[in-house]
This record gives C-alpha cells, structure tokens and sequence, in this order.
C-alpha cells in the first residue's frame, strides 16, 4: 500500500469513528425520548401499554420512504426495527407466545416482527398461543395462517372463530429449507430424514430426486428434527437458519424448497384493536348458509363499493349442518366510512359477521 492510500485510508477510519460516536449519541437520545414518553403515558394511566403497531409501521414506512441507500429500504428498516425493539424493552419489554419449539419458523418470524429486544416465549400448539394471549400472561402471539405453496393453516383459521383476540399485524417471512446433519452423521450415510409434513411437502422434488430411498419421518416441528438428529447416527433433518445456528448443525445442502419463492404469512394476534396506520388490511369471518346466491350476496357488496379482497377462504362451520364460515381479508381499516358501509351490508345478509381485526399491512 502506498503512502498515499495508506493517508486516504487513515482519514476515512477516522471519518467512521466520528460517524459512530454521532450514531451512538442520536440512538441514546432516541432511547431517553422512550423513556419519557413512558413517564408521560404512566402519569395519565398506570396501565398504559406502549406497543402501539400503527406506529411503528408508520415509522418504518417512513424510514423506507426516505432511505437513500446504499443500503437498500428494507436493510435500512431492519436496523430501525432494532433499535425500535431495543427502546421499546426501556419502557416495557413485549412478552410474544409463538408457536415452538425453539427455532422454529414461527419464532423467527416473531423476532422479524418485534424485534431481538422482545421476550419470545414457545408454546407447543397454535391453541397455547391463543390461550396464553387471552389469559394476559403475554401481550401477543404469533400463528402460522397460510403458506404460499400449501395453503392455508386450518387450525389457525379454526381458533379465530371462538376467541375473542384481534388481529394486530402481519409479517411475511421467506422461508428457506436446507438439509442439515451433526459432526456423527456422514453424507453418503444417510437412511432417515427429519421434519415437519409440511416442509417434506415443500421439499418433495428435490428429496426424490437427491434421496429416493431415505425414510421420511414427520415429527412436530422443524426444530424439533433438528434436535432429535443431534444423538443419532445416519440421521438429517430438513430445518432452517434458526435451528441450524440453535443445535450446532452443518448444512449440507441449502435452499432445497421446490419453489424458490416459498414463504409463509404470521399473524399477530392480541388484546387491543388497532388504529389505522394509513396502509391497513381487515380480517373477518362470515356465516353463510349454504343456499344458492350465498356466495355472490357475501361478496357482491365489496365489488360495489371497491373494495380490493386478497383472501377469501371456505370453512365447514361446527354450529349446523351445512353451514359454512368465510375468512376473508381485504384492504382497508374498518374505522373507514366506505368499509363500514360494507360490513353493514354484509352483516344483513350474512347469519353471523365477525370482524377479526384490522391492522397495519405487513412492512417487512
């Protein structure tokens, strides 16, 4: 290096320092603003929570909005949900119910969502997660709802129709699959695979095509298979990031999914309803008989009054013979005068209407 680069070098590490001391004071700053806003809120309500999900999409919205690179919108956005979750942890940490066990999918669609800072805490089926948000022993939950390549999560749509939890945000997470194997386990040995019914459906083509003979055993979750392979020989488990990182795991192959654009959407499901962020989408579940015309009267009134669906899908009710349930999302807060005039009409039409939720549509 010459003397001159090594000069240039030296001034641009120091231009660097002086940014991060600059970047480390405004982030303290944001964090004593936390901290007074907490007081403010407690000196009016002792009860007060600080979460608001319509706030935080507004701001991340915003931070995209204003990003100029280099870093492209959502890293920039990214960076600011961190430090976000790490303010919000001085005011009160969000205690978050997912569906586990550790390392799965789910959880890492919670830390995608709320952040590192939050408390995530495992639940072994989607109904726990539900109960321990009624209950009050955490602030929200996080449930798988559908899949871009197997559809929707039945169990998911089935606990909604009971509870009594709103729908308070969304967050889409990609989901890559990699064939992962301990330090006992040698490729060419492998007799038996690991994971989810889901995951090896995901996954059939490329498992018929690299490993026609390998038994294919279904277990509870990704994770899960991915902490049995660690005591056994001649074993692999089909899991991601989180789980590989979590039990010590060697991937031996990755991104094995079928269809490169796999994903799968989470709900955020709580306690409070959500004020309308300005970009938002409402969830809600219908009672139809099942008459000719019903399906048309259900969505007749959307279409007149402009209203976009981006989901509508059928259910057998449990409260009479031949009854059906629709879940259906579509875009727009209810508090709107046009979306209200909707769910009026839908509602004289339909022999029961529950509106699930509205709330910020999903940022990242």
């Amino acid at each position: 290096m010459s003397e001159e680069s090594a000069k240039n070098l030296k001034a641009l590490r120091k231009k660097i320092d002086d940014i991060d001391r600059k970047i480390l004071e405004l982030i303290s700053d944001r964090a004593n603003c936390a901290q007074q806003v907490a007081e403010v809120k407690k000196s009016f309500n002792a009860d007060a929570f600080f979460y608001r999900p319509e706030r935080e999409a507004q701001v991340l919205r915003n931070v995209m909005d204003s990003n100029q690179g280099p870093l492209n919108d959502e890293e920039m956005a990214r960076l600011f949900r961190e430090i976000m979750s790490a303010c919000l942890a001085l005011e009160q940490p969000i205690k978050v119910a997912y569906l586990g066990p550790e390392g799965t999918f789910t959880q890492a669609a919670a830390l995608k969502h709320f952040g590192h800072s939050a408390i995530s805490i495992p639940m072994s089926a989607i109904d726990e997660v539900f109960r321990e948000v009624e209950a009050g022993a955490v602030n929200y939950g996080v449930v798988p709802v559908e899949n871009s390549t197997e559809g929707v999560i039945n169990h998911t749509l089935d606990s909604f129709i009971d509870s009594p939890l709103k729908i308070c945000g969304e967050v889409e997470l990609r989901i890559h699959h990699h064939l992962l194997i301990a330090d006992t386990t040698r490729k060419d040995k492998i007799s038996r695979i690991y994971s989810h019914a889901q995951s090896f459906a995901q996954c059939r083509k490329w498992l018929d095509s690299h490993y026609p003979h390998a038994e294919r055993i279904a277990v509870s979750s990704n994770a899960e298979a991915a902490k049995r392979i660690k005591s056994e020989w001649h074993s692999a488990a089909i899991a991601g990031d989180m789980a590989a990182e979590l039990y010590g795991l060697k991937k031996i192959s990755e991104k094995i999914e079928d269809r490169p654009d796999n994903s799968t959407r989470f709900l955020i499901i709580g306690n409070e309803a959500v004020l309308a962020s300005g970009d938002d989408k409402t969830s809600i579940v219908v009672a139809m008989r099942n008459q000719p015309g019903a399906l048309h009267a259900l969505l007749e009134p959307f279409h007149s009054h402009n209203i976009d669906l981006t989901r509508v899908e059928t259910r057998p009710s449990t409260s009479g013979t031949w009854n059906y349930v629709f879940f259906i999302d579509f875009i727009g807060h209810i508090d709107r005068a046009d979306v209200s005039k909707v769910m009026e009409e839908v509602g004289s039409r339909a022999s029961d209407l529950k509106v699930l939720g509205s709330y910020p549509k999903g940022v990242l």
